[in-house]
């Protein structure tokens, strides 16, 4: 017998085994069992010779009336050709490679019946007619008695195909796993026998047959279901362990005071909050005044106005006598933001300078390129907490920064930022964690915000500020020349009416051929990949515009220039000394010149859906209406062309989340993405099974609630030590 954690060598053999390790990396029998059929195939009914059509698969039940073997002049040097009649007709099966290698010279011997299903082809003799034939069929020979009964069971029969290797044919996979399940013993079932019940689920031990080797297709999906299940409930389950150890964790209450920082910014705002804003900030101001560290996800679309929720949030932090910092992913980001923060406080910035409000606090920037003196200003007073508010980069985790007292951390895009990096800055907290506040403008379906940010609570800005105007998209194609053209002229309207453009292309391409900010083509399975042209490069595209936009002042913008240049550039194009600026993504996020109103993105089908969303977010920031023109050579009907006429259809960023979602590889929940390994989901997709995976999490938060450490629940408690092993209980307990 094989329990689920038995080596495979000790159940199949050393030669078998080893293929098994070498070509699939599984190792024990629970890996073969969980490496599932990717598809199944069904023969059929049983097709008459005489009927039999060319491209069509078929299964014929016949006998054989001749085998020959033919010595080839060519690659594999032998062919075996056998032919078969049920009376109809004749058809021919032919296996090519070495004389001896097939079974079939054994067992179909003229007089022997047999199915044989295949796809039908048709070649043409030299001399003589064309002959019909099966290529490598499968077949199996059937006796005369029951022959018709056989026949049909034979071609009602389901065939799980594996995911399989060159050197690992699907029968190899296929026999190995029939003979793990013959001696398969497993313990109790890890589900408990109500929730079972309550949810319609099959046992375990039937799940795994009607998964690798279904008589019906009712078997099949009820195999299905269970196994689904099983993935989305254990991961929800050490999610809601996760949520239940933190909310255990001490952290310094931050309730909101009157009369403070927070009132007198609310008092001065030129513009009402949406009701969005007001009640995420009050969900969140209901976080920060609990003796718990927050954890929360604050998504909202491009333009939502999460920027000023977030200042919000770091003002009652302030006015507690705590700190709050704001880490952004790249130095861009970093100084918009500080730029923002203090252009939208004002005097409140200003503690202790000429100037300054009587109750104000001080913000500072800290990044990694900043000069010695600015540098050693912002620890001092970050280390003195003279600054309320610490605005930087990863230059944040550096040893050298220390907080007075660090109330509230704020984390801009966290997918930008390591996991490691991210822990680091919460451990400059003496006695306790800060509260945390993540923030994204890329929209996030459901599923996922249930899964991979499952152990936050969840706050969506989709409400957008009053005054923001509507974006326009379009996609400029190539079978019409004359919208590019009139791209340009477009932008030099647009300039001569005192507005400013982005032009946007993939990579940096200059002389060295340094790639610098290349984006990656987002996954496709279009074909005619080979050959294609280099994503375009700004400083290919420079020398072309300044001939195409003589007379307008074009500024370059890339990861590679020196953060002063950086800064220099982007103070110029907010100051209106530049109409064009020439950039690489580094502008994705976060850059905020209401006066820019057309965005151009060139070569615009080598970057994925979100994060043309994204680009398109920095035009129409103001009262001016935006236009984002997408520039594509992708033909019509190409998935390419698909994703970018969907971009142009919609401005609603949940919508493009999901089929960003579709056409993407999920990666690993729980963090193995990030390490290279492999995808603890197998059968559950975050994009189709959003009912399983709430109802799963409805469930864990029930089970972990009543039973927190699973001792009641030993079952569960094995397979969820087993699914989080040390690097993904690692990357849950800093994530």
């Amino acid at each position: 017998m094989a329990n689920l954690d038995e080596p495979l060598r000790s159940v199949l053999g050393d030669k078998t085994a080893n293929a098994l390790e070498k070509g699939l990396d599984l190792h024990t029998v629970g890996d073969l069992l969980h490496h599932y059929p990717r598809r199944y195939a069904h023969r059929g009914e049983l097709t008459q010779l005489s009927g039999l059509q060319d491209g069509e698969h078929v299964t014929v039940m016949a006998e054989v009336v001749k085998v020959q073997g033919r010595t080839l002049t060519r690659s594999p040097g032998y062919v075996l050709e056998i032919t078969v009649t049920d009376g109809t007709g004749l058809l021919k099966l032919s296996f090519f490679g070495r004389r001896g290698s097939y079974r079939a010279e054994r067992e179909l011997s003229p007089g022997t019946r047999g199915l044989f299903a295949g796809k039908i082809t048709t070649y043409r003799p030299r001399s003589g007619r064309p002959v019909r034939q099966l290529t490598h069929p499968q077949y199996k020979v059937v006796a005369e008695k029951g022959a018709e009964k056989a026949a049909q069971e034979w071609a009602d029969e389901i065939i799980p195909i594996y995911p399989s290797t060159k050197s690992l044919p699907i029968e190899t996979i296929g026999t190995s796993v029939a003979t793990v399940l013959d001696q398969l013993t497993l313990p109790d079932d890890p589900m408990p026998e109500a929730l079972l019940r309550r949810r319609g689920l099959i046992g375990l031990r039937e799940a795994y047959e009607g998964i690798h080797r279904p008589r019906t297709w009712d078997e099949l999906n009820r195999a299905r279901a269970r196994l689904k299940w099983d993935e989305a409930f254990v991961v929800q389950v050490a999610l809601a362990q996760r949520r239940l150890a933190a909310a255990a964790l001490p952290a310094t209450p931050r309730p909101p005071s009157f009369g403070g920082l927070l009132a007198e910014f609310d008092s001065r705002l030129p513009f009402e909050l949406t009701k969005g804003q007001r009640e995420v900030g009050d969900e969140i101001a209901a976080d920060l005044a609990r003796e718990h560290p927050m954890h929360r996800l604050l998504q909202g679309d491009v333009g939502a106005g999460k920027t000023v929720v977030a200042l919000r949030a770091m003002l009652q932090v302030v006015d507690n006598g705590g700190q709050a910092a704001l880490l952004a992913p790249t130095e861009v980001l970093a100084q918009q933001h500080y730029r923002s923060i203090t252009g939208m406080l004002g005097d409140l910035a200003e503690a202790g300078r000429l100037g300054g409000a009587e109750n104000a606090t001080r913000v500072a920037l800290l990044t990694g390129s900043q000069g010695a003196k600015a540098r050693k200003e912002a620890l001092l007073d970050t280390a003195s907490g003279a600054a309320g508010i610490v605005v930087g980069t990863h230059a944040l985790l550096q040893e050298s920064v220390q907080f007075a007292d660090l109330g509230l951390v704020v984390v801009d895009e966290q997918h930008r930022f390591g996991v490691e990096q991210r822990d680091a800055l919460r451990e400059k907290v003496g006695g306790g964690r800060p509260h945390v506040l993540v923030m994204t403008a890329t929209p996030i379906p459901r599923t996922v915000a249930m899964t991979v940010f499952g152990d936050l609570e969840t706050s969506v800005l989709g409400q957008l500020p009053a005054g923001r105007s509507e974006i326009q998209t379009h996609v400029v194609p190539p079978e019409k020349p004359a919208f590019l053209a009139r791209t340009w002229e477009r932008i030099k309207e647009e300039a001569a009416q005192g507005r400013q453009i982005y032009i946007v292309c993939p990579r940096i391409g200059d002389k060295e051929g340094d790639e610098g900010d290349a984006v990656a083509a987002p996954d496709t399975d279009e074909s005619g990949e080979a050959g294609r042209r280099s994503p375009l490069g700004i400083m290919d595209v420079l020398p072309k515009l300044e001939e195409l936009l003589a007379g307008l002042r074009i500024g370059v913008l890339h990861g590679k220039l020196h953060p002063d240049e950086k800064e220099a550039v982007m103070r110029r194009f907010t100051d209106r000394e530049l109409d064009v600026l020439l950039a690489t993504t580094v502008i994705e996020v976060g850059v905020d010149v209401p006066n820019a109103t057309v965005m151009v993105i060139m070569d615009a089908d080598r970057f994925g859906v979100s994060q043309l969303h994204q680009l398109r977010g920095r035009v129409g920031r103001g009262s001016l209406p935006g236009l984002c023109l997408l520039v594509t050579d992708a033909e019509p009907g190409s998935k390419a062309r698909e994703r970018l006429d969907a971009v142009a259809s919609t401005t609603d960023g949940f919508r493009l989340s999901r089929l960003d979602l579709e056409q993407r590889r999920e990666g690993d929940v729980l963090g193995a993405a990030q390490a290279g390994r492999s995808s603890s989901l197998r059968l559950l997709t975050l994009q189709r099974d959003e009912d399983v995976i709430r109802d799963a999490r409805e469930e864990a938060t029930a089970l972990v609630e009543s039973d927190p450490s699973l001792e009641h629940h030993p079952g569960l408690a094995t397979v969820l030590t087993t699914l989080l092993d040390d690097d993904r209980a690692d990357f849950l307990e800093k994530a």
